[in-house]
């Protein structure tokens, strides 16, 4: 499984470059109303996945706990605490808006799509990985803005109160109870979205993009982005490089210390090095509603988005390779 740079990746793109050349109608205030437009186009994503969503394809993989603790410590806490250091450490020079946006890829769940698609790729357990993937979209409803709470409160991010209580109440009515209505309908709905997976896909895809156009538009009308030059991508992308690398690493030698077979390494490397982007750009506009930075602390995002798809291609198609040349041999 290769990287491709595909229409939804030229999407992100062009509404960020359409956020900077026309930002009006995506700004507070704006024709598309992006304080109500913004929590429908999150609920709708969220139903779509709770309609795609198969708790029998979970209970498959729901024994194997060593690899699910492994992938969830990965994810809720050696990142967070790494993103923590950043927020610390790395405010003075990247700036509070851009070490916040760290800190919150670094909370963020785990993706479900590529993930599992990768695993399958590699030959890896795909149960495994639809599991934790899964599970840790949950998970994340709660620990991500909980994480969040204690780094602001602690005087990272700019030193701002955060408001945990309604946060989550936000993110209940916006994000969960869609979610729980979208696995209410399956009986009816699932076999029509199993018919039209590409529309729904593309429906959803098309969400996300109005997301991140409206989320932008704000930090432009605002001048935010005027006091950064391109050595902020630059840095995002060194520390996306880094954060993936320290996932990678870590999660391999835990494997072998667990002893896990080769088909869960697989599936455990790709779900706890992974971060969503199709939950955390709606995530980011409930969380951070109308901060005049989000599309700033939008950018690590986006930016480990695709270098983790890349990675993750190039890692899949490796050890594809690898099962390949051993059945050979034993042939």
């Amino acid at each position: 499984m290769r990287f491709k740079f595909d229409w939804f990746m030229k999407g992100m793109v062009l509404a960020v470059v359409l956020a900077f050349v026309w930002p009006a109608p995506g700004a507070k205030g704006g024709v598309l109303y992006p304080e109500l437009l913004n929590k429908l186009g999150v609920a709708l994503v969220f139903f779509l996945n709770g309609l795609a969503l198969s708790f029998g394809a979970l209970r498959q993989g729901a024994s194997r706990w060593k690899a699910h603790l492994l992938v969830q410590a990965c994810t809720f806490v050696l990142f967070p605490l790494a993103g923590l250091a950043v927020l610390r450490g790395g405010s003075g020079w990247l700036g509070d808006e851009l070490a916040l946006g760290i800190f919150f890829l670094c909370a963020l769940p785990s993706t479900v799509s590529s993930s599992v698609a990768l695993t399958a790729a590699a030959g890896g357990s795909v149960p495994v990985a639809v599991f934790n993937a899964t599970l840790s979209s949950f998970i994340g409803v709660l620990l991500t803005p909980a994480w969040l709470a204690f780094a602001v409160h602690r005087g990272a991010g700019g030193g701002a109160d955060f408001p945990f209580g309604p946060v989550v109440r936000d993110l209940a009515l916006w994000l969960l109870l869609p979610l729980a209505l979208g696995q209410l309908a399956r009986p009816i709905g699932a076999a029509f979205v199993q018919r039209h997976k590409k529309g729904v896909q593309v429906v959803d895809r098309l969400t996300i993009l109005m997301l991140i156009y409206t989320s932008f538009c704000d930090s432009v009308q605002r001048g935010v982005w005027s006091r950064y030059g391109v050595t902020v991508l630059l840095a995002v992308v060194v520390a996306s490089l880094l954060l993936f690398g320290l996932a990678l690493v870590v999660l391999r030698v835990a494997c072998r210390a667990l002893d896990l077979p080769p088909s869960d390494r697989i599936a455990v490397i790709f779900c706890g090095s992974k971060k969503t982007l199709a939950a955390g750009v709606p995530m980011a506009a409930l969380i951070f509603g109308e901060h005049p930075a989000l599309g700033l602390l939008l950018l690590p995002l986006m930016v480990y988005h695709p270098l983790q798809l890349m990675l993750g291609g190039v890692l899949a198609q490796r050890w594809a390779d690898g099962h390949a040349t051993a059945a050979a041999r034993a042939a």
